[in-house]
C-alpha cells in the first residue's frame, strides 16, 4: 500500500493511497469539516487525471476525514479574493467532470455531511454509501446565494429527481440518509463501525468486472447526460455579480444572517 499526500500535512488536502486495485482519496480538511478549497480542487483533478491512465487501477473511493463531513462546500473565503465570480462554476465544471467520465467505477463512503460541492462530488461517484445519519443539501438559497451551472444541475437532477433537487435549492432543507436510500441515490447506508467494510465489499466486487464494459458503460451515460445543456451564462453572471451573493459570502465571513435584497 503506498500513500501520497499532494500537499503539505498542515495544510487542507487531498490524500491519495493506492491499496492493491483500489485508489483511496481523503478529503482531508477536518478543521472545516472538509470544505474545498481552490488547491483542493486542483488536486481532485490531477488525482483524476492520474487514476484514469493507470491500468492497475480498478476502482476508487472518495471518503471525506474524520467523522464530521464527507465535504461540507467550498471553502468561503475563497470567495471573497475571487475576480469573476461567475467563472468560478465554469472551472468547477471541467473539475468534476474528470471524475464524472473517470473510466473506473467510483465509490462516496459518506459521515456526516455532504453539502455543496460535496453533495456534487458525491454524485459524480458511481455509488454512494454512507451512515444512517448522513445528511445531503445544497443550501446555498440560505448561505451564499449563488446558483449551479447547468451542468451540474443536469447531473444531480438525473440522480436525485427534479422534486428532490428543487427541495434542496429552493427550501434549504438537508435530506437524511434513509430517505434517499428509499429513492436509490444511496447504493447502502452502514454503522460507521461497518461502512469502510462494506465500501470495500463493493469495491472488490467491481475490481473483477470486465473493466471495458465498465468504461463504455458510465461514459456513454455521462455523455447523455451533458447533451444538448442549455446556456445559461446570463443567469450565472446575474447570481454571482448581485449584491446579494457579495451579502452572502460577507455575511458568512462575518458569522451573521445574511440580508436578502433581491438584488
Amino acid at each position: 500500500m503506498t500513500k501520497q499526500p499532494l500537499t503539505s500535512a498542515t495544510q487542507p488536502c487531498l490524500e491519495l493511497t493506492i491499496d492493491g486495485p483500489i485508489a483511496r482519496i481523503t478529503f482531508n480538511h477536518p478543521a472545516a469539516r472538509n470544505a474545498m478549497t481552490w488547491p483542493m480542487y486542483e488536486e481532485l483533478k490531477k488525482i483524476c487525471d492520474a487514476i484514469a491512465i493507470n491500468p492497475e487501477i480498478r476502482v476508487a473511493i472518495f471518503r471525506g476525514a474524520g467523522d464530521k463531513a464527507f465535504v461540507s462546500g467550498s471553502d468561503i473565503q475563497q470567495f471573497a479574493d475571487l475576480q469573476k465570480d461567475e467563472e468560478y462554476e465554469v472551472a468547477v465544471d471541467h473539475i468534476f467532470e474528470s471524475l464524472q467520465e473517470l473510466p473506473i467505477p467510483t465509490i462516496a463512503l459518506i459521515e456526516g455531511l455532504a453539502v455543496g460541492s460535496g453533495l456534487l462530488i458525491a454524485t459524480a461517484c458511481d455509488f454512494r454509501i454512507s451512515t444512517p445519519e448522513a445528511r445531503f443539501g445544497i443550501p446555498v438559497a440560505r448561505t451564499l446565494g449563488n446558483c449551479l451551472s447547468p451542468s451540474n444541475l443536469a447531473w444531480i437532477s438525473a440522480h436525485l429527481g427534479i422534486p428532490m433537487v428543487k427541495k434542496m435549492l429552493l427550501t434549504s432543507e438537508l435530506v437524511k440518509a434513509p430517505e434517499l436510500l428509499a429513492s436509490g441515490f444511496l447504493y447502502q447506508t452502514a454503522p460507521a463501525g461497518e461502512i469502510t467494510q462494506y465500501a470495500d465489499e463493493l469495491a472488490h466486487k467491481m475490481a473483477v468486472l470486465a473493466p471495458i464494459t465498465q468504461k463504455a458503460s458510465k461514459i456513454t451515460l455521462a455523455r447523455l447526460l451533458k447533451q444538448n445543456l442549455p446556456d445559461c451564462s446570463d443567469l450565472m453572471r446575474e447570481t454571482y455579480n448581485s449584491a446579494d451573493f457579495k451579502e452572502g459570502v460577507n455575511a458568512f465571513l462575518d458569522g451573521r444572517p445574511p440580508k436578502w435584497r433581491g438584488k
